[in-house]
């Protein structure tokens, strides 16, 4: 006779859980280290919908770790619809070798602390998940609490909002977000780099694309333009990169969001949700270094689990709370991200009403290219014997987008009727995106020209036309969906 299915202990039933030491209280750097943690614990939302093996999961409960950010909460945002899990990060790599830690530049000691922060919405018919990103110098102000390292009491004052663990663990961490979104906050999650490595190997890797050469020698990432699929400690590298360009964390949160919708893309396109023996490695790899609320078990995993069996990517949105002023800056805090009262507001009612992000999109007036104006570099030309062309044409084409010198010169030929773009070939698709806003004119290659494109204004020049690229990150709270962040 086969043996019954064990079924999951009601909470009057689980013995009680043995209290966890207090974090040693964090030091002060300035290394990224979050959205790995966030990625896996998706997976393991998505992993669990194939239903696999009850006794593989009910057994589970063991292996979390226990944190109570709920203690002693009272007056909370009215619950919602839906599910709010918030997901923050921390930087455990005890399982981590020395070697793993010099290849990827992991330093030594953690700081156990948290830079940015997480909020997942699952739908109420477990159709949708909605995932925005806090970033981690957030203006914030905190509720009256009790620092967890000191004793002492603090009225509510303003900090950044990572800065919130470091004072009071993650019982402030839940209180100052849901002071911040008036978002009810269901359940809590902390990951960290061990489980993130493990789950991107045992999915035998993530395919990523890039456009551009990403190069951090803070982190060693160095990946040349292309697809790419990476493992492990590569795809550590790529969702920690802070200094491949100018746009700093707001950048690196994107990049870890087309990551975390590969990585459900890879999950739930392969055979992994059908392979058992996958589904068991994957799950032990994640909760052995997860911490979570007393009341995220197995019994929600598997109930989770069970609603999204026909999650995917394009059911998945992804996006950052809307940024009203850069380097706000605040005294005893230091330059801050003040967010959009407005756009933050209307963003936290959609998932507080169970509605799609990507309701909110605007209509689209620019023509679509290939490549962005913001990577086109172009020098212009005045081709007639009209007094300030160039600079009209230089002006339109940069309030457009269009990297231009802002310094137009004569073209040494000043009888062009016909507006021409000269482009070395290896630019081609630039030169293509460049041509669409200049109808009309004529391509015309020259090898030699290199990066920057020439537009040698012609009398036909009327005007330049808005021109995007098929930018994924749509709508007015810059909503990425999952299935726009593959290779194409």
């Amino acid at each position: 006779m086969p043996t019954p299915p064990r079924r999951s202990p009601t909470p009057a039933q689980r013995s009680p859980l043995p209290q966890r030491s207090a974090p040693r209280p964090p030091e002060r750097r300035k290394k990224p280290r979050w959205a790995m943690r966030t990625v896996t614990t998706l997976s393991v939302v998505v992993l669990a919908s194939a239903g696999i093996g009850h006794t593989v999961v009910t057994s589970l409960d063991a292996d979390i770790a226990r944190v109570d950010p709920f203690k002693d909460m009272k007056n909370r945002p009215q619950a919602g619809h839906g599910m709010n899990v918030l997901l923050v990060g921390t930087d455990g790599r005890d399982k981590i070798t020395e070697v793993e830690r010099r290849k990827y530049r992991l330093g030594g000691a953690p700081c156990r602390c948290t830079d940015t922060i997480m909020i997942v919405h699952i739908s109420d018919d477990r159709e949708r998940a909605s995932v925005v990103s806090l970033p981690r110098d957030s203006y914030a102000v905190t509720p009256a609490h009790t620092d967890r390292i000191t004793g002492k009491q603090h009225v509510g004052h303003p900090i950044k909002i990572n800065a919130a663990y470091a004072e009071g663990g993650p019982n402030l961490t839940v209180r100052t977000v849901e002071n911040m979104t008036h978002v009810k906050i269901d359940h809590y999650l902390e990951i960290d780099f061990t489980s993130f490595m493990k789950t991107v190997d045992v999915l035998g890797g993530v395919r990523i694309c890039t456009i551009d050469h990403l190069k951090d020698s803070y982190t060693g990432l160095d990946l040349p333009p292309g697809g790419h699929n990476l493992h492990g400690g590569q795809a550590l590298q790529y969702v920690r990169a802070r200094h491949v360009d100018g746009t700093s964390d707001l950048g690196r949160m994107q990049r870890q969001q087309r990551f975390m919708a590969a990585l459900i893309g890879r999950a739930t396109s392969s055979g992994i949700l059908l392979n058992p023996m996958k589904f068991r490695d994957i799950i032990r790899a994640v909760l052995g270094s997860v911490r979570a609320d007393k009341g995220f078990g197995t019994g929600e995993l598997l109930d989770l689990g069970r609603a999204m069996r026909n999650f995917s990517p394009s059911s998945s949105e992804f996006t950052t709370v809307p940024i009203g002023q850069m380097a706000y800056v605040v005294k005893g805090v230091g330059s801050t991200l003040k967010w959009d009262p407005r756009k933050s507001e209307r963003l936290f009612r959609s998932l507080r009403d169970d509605r799609p992000l990507s309701a909110h999109r605007k209509k689209r007036k620019a023509v679509r290219v290939g490549v962005a104006p913001q990577q086109i570099r172009v020098q212009v030309e005045n081709g007639t014997h009209t007094a300030g062309l160039g600079k009209r044409v230089d002006n339109a084409l940069a309030s457009t987008g269009f990297r231009t010198t802002h310094r137009p010169v004569d073209a040494a030929d000043r009888s062009v009727k016909r507006t021409v773009v000269v482009y070395d070939p290896r630019w081609d698709r630039s030169a293509k995106s460049l041509a669409t806003a200049l109808p009309g004119s004529e391509l015309r290659a020259a090898k030699g020209q290199g990066a920057t494109l020439k537009v040698i204004a012609g009398t036909d020049f009327m005007k330049v036309r808005k021109v995007e690229a098929e930018d994924p990150y749509q709508g007015e709270f810059g909503v990425m969906r999952g299935d726009d962040a593959g290779c194409s």
